[in-house]
């Protein structure tokens, strides 16, 4: 059993700001805009920035930690098992994986293990629960690192959004598919894809038949009742609404609702859900 000399950090897009049972840090991202920077940490009014950012007009970036933000969360920790948003949409596991070289250098009898979630949002806090449960066994520091890449196999994100402006104006969806968002209600459904990119899925006229097509695609992609981590960016209307339709249909699952991080909120942008689940 390490869970006493072991720390999980995982940047802010995890939404988690403290994490009970085991030792914890988080390594904030930053958005910015052309006037103003939000820190995305436990202090953070996530709403106002929300408000703040719909009615801005010019452009708005994310920024991730830097390796030095990243050697304080580890702070002096024999094990740390690092996680991050997906590598395909940030520099933050890049910048991890400097940390952790120059952390190892430092302190050859401490060892580090930077994970790429190759998503964001539930689906790290689930990576997180099932580390916490695996250091409380028998297992060394490497026997948990595999099992938890292992489990992340068996893991899956999903969302919903109603706006994509910010997706686009940092590059990370077209212009085009953008502009779908929106328009005459249309929500856009979509999963992480295996390579951590955003693969959309369906578009949805109205907000009762998205969180109908959410379910659907999440029975499609095969959860079958058990853990489900529910994010909504200012919509807990939406988000009760899918965790009735799962519990009607597996009234023993594990869920949690909560409102999304400053990071996973700006990407979702105001009405959005992402949904982080086993399967």
């Amino acid at each position: 059993m390490i869970i006493n000399e072991l720390k999980i950090v995982a940047d802010s897009s995890a939404d988690t700001f403290a994490f009970d049972g085991v030792s914890f840090a988080s390594a904030p991202l930053k958005i910015r805009t052309d006037s103003k920077e939000y820190t995305d940490d436990g202090a953070l009014d996530v709403e106002a920035m929300v408000n703040d950012l719909a009615a801005y007009k010019g452009k708005s970036s994310s920024s991730c930690p830097s390796p030095a933000d990243w050697l304080t969360c580890f702070g002096d920790a024999k094990y740390v098992f690092c996680i991050t948003i997906t590598a395909t949409l940030s520099g933050s596991y890049n910048s991890a994986c400097v940390a952790k070289k120059q952390y190892e250098e430092e302190h050859p009898e401490r060892k580090v293990f930077v994970f790429n979630s190759l998503s964001a949002g539930g689906e790290l806090r689930l990576v997180m629960e099932k580390v916490r449960e695996l250091a409380s066994s028998d297992m060394d520091f490497e026997s948990i690192c595999a099992e938890a890449e292992k489990y992340a196999q068996t893991t899956a994100l999903i969302f919903m959004l109603e706006s994509m402006k910010n997706l686009a104006n940092n590059g990370r969806v077209s212009q085009i598919a953008a502009k779908a968002a929106g328009i005459l209600g249309i929500r856009v459904v979509g999963k992480a894809s295996d390579k951590g990119d955003l693969q959309p899925l369906e578009k949805c006229r109205g907000e009762n038949k998205a969180v109908s097509s959410i379910f659907s695609n999440m029975l499609e992609i095969g959860y079958k009742g058990g853990k489900a981590r529910l994010g909504h960016c200012c919509n807990p209307l939406a988000a009760q609404k899918l965790c009735a339709i799962i519990k009607e249909k597996f009234a023993n699952a594990d869920i949690e609702v909560y409102h999304s991080g400053g990071l996973c909120s700006f990407y979702e942008e105001k009405g959005g859900l992402m949904i982080g689940f086993e399967h």
